[in-house]
């Protein structure tokens, strides 16, 4: 199955985009789905190398090379 989950928070701030990637991340393991990641506005930032992590927050770096490592496409 294809899904496509559009992002458009920022990585920090909100839980919005931690929720999509842990979605997408949960749908790839289940389901071997086809998952796209469509990253607008805000939600480009996402896509930035290097970022520090808030403390308390997760890494949503590590967690898009997670989704892109099993497949995951993203687009911008």
């Amino acid at each position: 199955m294809q899904y496509l989950l559009i992002i458009n928070d920022g990585p920090y701030g909100s839980e919005r985009s931690y929720n999509a990637l842990r979605l997408a991340m949960n749908l790839q393991k289940e389901n071997q789905a086809d998952i796209t990641l469509g990253l607008m506005g805000d939600g480009v930032v996402n896509a930035i190398k290097g970022q520090d992590t808030p403390q308390g927050f997760y890494n949503i770096e590590r967690m898009l090379k997670a989704v892109m490592a099993k497949k995951g496409k993203v687009k911008l």
